[in-house]
């Protein structure tokens, strides 16, 4: 199972800043293709192919206002979603399908996007959001951590896991509580909104 993070308070978010000549935007019809350029590029080809229709478009959280893009001369180069997983309680906003181009990371554009979908939680009147990541995601995780989402264990091996990745990769100021977090109960999804 991935694992699993959460935001437990949207208040106070600062504002998104992006780097001059990038523009924030939402989906329009018709960019399935651009969508998925994106996260292909990002996670890698994916087999079967990723195709928009049937990894969000048949999905009842799809309108293209959930969806968004970081572009450059209008041609998404990063995006993240905002969506709503009924599982993890009404409150919560879920954190779907972050990625940036590989000609566009270093300039923070996941954290940015990821920023912008947190507003667009407040804007649905969410409280808190919520993440699946994978261990090998260390750039994403570490953008994860700066905006304020910690580990939430839902599996046993969790808390090995997290131990792992945190230290290994030095994130321990970014996360002073993990000690606390992996030491802690393990919860059913429901369990977020407690």
């Amino acid at each position: 199972m991935q694992l699993v993070m959460v935001k437990k308070s949207l208040a106070g978010l600062q504002p998104v800043a992006l780097p001059d000549g990038y523009c924030l935007r939402h989906f329009r019809a018709g960019e399935d293709k651009m969508w998925e350029r994106v996260l292909d590029e990002s996670f890698g080809p994916a087999t079967p192919p990723r195709l928009f229709a049937t990894t969000m478009g048949c999905d009842a959280a799809c309108v293209p206002e959930r969806i968004l893009f970081v572009t450059r001369d209008d041609v998404p180069v990063a995006t993240a979603s905002a969506w709503y997983v009924p599982a993890w309680g009404a409150s919560a906003g879920y954190v779907h399908y972050v990625g940036v181009c590989h000609g566009h990371t270093g300039r923070k554009l996941g954290y940015w996007v990821s920023l912008a979908v947190l507003h667009r939680f407040v804007f649905e009147g969410r409280s808190r959001a919520v993440l699946q990541t994978d261990d090998h995601r260390v750039p994403a995780i570490k953008t994860y951590l700066q905006l304020g989402f910690r580990p939430f264990l839902v599996e046993e091996d969790q808390r090995r896991r997290w131990r792992a990745v945190i230290e290994t990769n030095g994130f321990q100021p970014l996360c002073p509580e993990l000690e606390q977090v992996v030491s802690g109960p393990v919860h059913k999804c429901p369990e977020l909104l407690k």
